[in-house]
């Protein structure tokens, strides 16, 4: 018989707490990420626009328009699955192996894009010296002037962010992939153990109005019918039965 109030509790290891709280920090990261991005985005789009001005490249004006939409997409995809990851990190705590699995899955993409988004911001600044086609502005003159138009810090600040969630997110998915975390993440198995003399089995309650009735020593109890006993009824007179000599009244009277 397997019992669920047996179950014993699992003890939930420290590298799996350690790996909520680093995709919890990779949701802050993504939160303030977003935030410096929604207040530089519109001046980057105007330096661009203001490179583009003097060029007759043709759709020169909707360049500008591109590079703002696609900067706040990919800002708002990556807080998306921050806040997924972040979501997944509340049941990884409780054990649940299937979003322990979802979390690999998940958190792999957001390394790769992550890594992706650091590789091209430095090999952009390293090739921003080339020419473009035509009388356009080089990538070296388009960078220059988005510079100066946001202030000094964004672009130290996001490089920053851009690490740290990196490193927490490629952390927590070692974490959870430790042998130390498999146990908290298998199913529990609920502990047997014997029945008690004189317990009820769980689904069998004793009936009420019934009281318990107890068992002489020796004897197998039985239960009572529930009719009351009445007491044995008097033995009859038999016709031969003579009353005893000294009883009153019992001599018949004397006829001389």
């Amino acid at each position: 018989m397997v019992d669920s109030q047996n179950t014993p509790a699992r003890q939930r290891p420290s590298i799996v707490s350690i790996s909520s709280y680093l995709l919890y920090l990779f949701l802050a990261c993504q939160v303030i990420s977003l935030i410096i991005t929604l207040s530089t985005l519109g001046k980057s789009r105007d330096a661009i626009r203001d490179a583009y001005a003097a060029s007759t490249v043709d759709n020169a004006d909707q360049v500008a328009d591109v590079f703002f939409a696609v900067g706040l997409a990919s800002s708002v995809l990556l807080l998306l699955f921050a806040v997924v990851l972040a979501v997944l990190a509340i049941f990884n705590n409780q054990g649940r192996n299937g979003a322990r699995i979802t979390t690999w899955i998940v958190g792999g993409i957001m390394v790769c894009c992550l890594g992706v988004s650091l590789l091209s911001g430095a090999a952009g600044g390293m090739t921003a010296g080339g020419e473009s086609a035509g009388n356009g502005p080089s990538g070296e003159e388009i960078q220059r002037r988005v510079e100066e138009a946001l202030p000094s810090w964004v672009n130290p600040v996001s490089i920053l962010l851009s690490v740290i969630s990196l490193i927490a997110l490629i952390t927590a998915l070692i974490l959870l992939a430790l042998p130390k975390a498999n146990p908290f993440f298998r199913k529990a198995t609920a502990a047997w153990e014997p029945p008690t003399p004189g317990a009820s089995y769980p689904g069998q309650p004793q009936a009420p109005g019934q009281p318990g009735y107890p068992q002489t020593s020796g004897e197998p109890g039985y239960p009572s019918s529930g009719e009351p006993s009445y007491p044995p009824p008097p033995p009859a007179n038999r016709p031969d039965d003579t009353p005893p000599a000294d009883r009153p009244g019992s001599t018949p009277p004397s006829t001389s």
